[in-house]
């Protein structure tokens, strides 16, 4: 599920939850590096992995992000084999790569108590790229063949948008760009995942080959959760609004 709340009791309520995976984001959630690290470190002693999405495919975030102790990293808009060795080469000290090296002074290396950390840093993290448009579909089997790539990640709704269809990330186009790309994982031998919120999409994409998939949100379960006790216990205004005794109409929304 994701973990979007930048809050790390609610992290850590979820990874005692039972759940197998979470998306620590910080691409359309308010996180930044200091409650990213918070959050890794309450989850950290669950059974639980911990995939993290920095905002945008940027070499020095992304160092900062693998300095923190981020090890699985999720990188949104990966439009290009081009784009996806960018992504390789900031996970990679040289001469494999460009990350910088500041191993002494980062949580990654636990300030340099991990023996031979520089040599071995690269076996400790996985690379996911998002697969989350037209372009990035035409290209996905370039994109699986870069060297570094572990596994893509499928973005339903942006690739809806890119296709002329935003909000329809059910359309039979979107399920079959996805479907596509799952099949394009599976003869790469890479991992491929996919958001889908409806349990039925979700069955469906795993039939089809998904490796991983998320299937819910802590800021949607707080959301609907919370609405159903209003629907259930406040009294509701005729307009839609909530009736509160004493006060003027309630707007239902902003």
């Amino acid at each position: 599920m994701w973990v979007c709340s930048a809050s790390p009791l609610v992290a850590e309520i979820c990874a005692g939850s039972g759940l197998d995976w979470l998306l620590i984001d910080a691409e359309h959630s308010p996180n930044g590096l200091e409650s990213v690290l918070a959050q890794l470190q309450a989850v950290h002693g669950y059974p639980v992995q911990a995939l993290v999405r920095p905002p945008v495919n940027d070499t020095v975030l992304i160092k900062q992000y693998l300095d923190l102790g981020v090890q699985n990293l999720l990188i949104p808009m990966v439009n290009s084999a081009a784009e996806a060795e960018a992504a390789v080469a900031a996970i990679r000290y040289p001469p494999h790569g460009v990350r910088g090296v500041g191993s002494a002074l980062a949580r990654a290396a636990r300030w340099n108590r991990i023996p031979d950390y520089l040599a071995r840093a690269a076996e400790t993290i996985s690379l996911t790229v998002q697969i989350e448009s037209e372009a990035a579909v035409s290209a996905v089997e370039q994109i699986l063949a870069v060297d570094g790539v572990d596994a893509i990640f499928l973005g339903p709704s942006d690739l809806a948008a890119s296709m002329g269809l935003l909000g329809q990330q059910e359309h039979p186009k979107v399920r079959a760009a996805v479907e596509h790309c799952l099949a394009a994982a599976a003869a790469a031998g890479k991992p491929a995942g996919v958001n889908a919120f409806v349990a039925a999409t979700a069955k469906a994409y795993l039939d089809a080959g998904a490796s991983f998939v998320l299937v819910g949100a802590d800021v949607s379960l707080l959301a609907r959760g919370s609405e159903a006790l209003a629907a259930a216990f406040v009294p509701q205004a005729p307009d839609g609004g909530t009736a509160v005794p004493g006060a003027g109409p309630t707007p239902s929304s902003y």
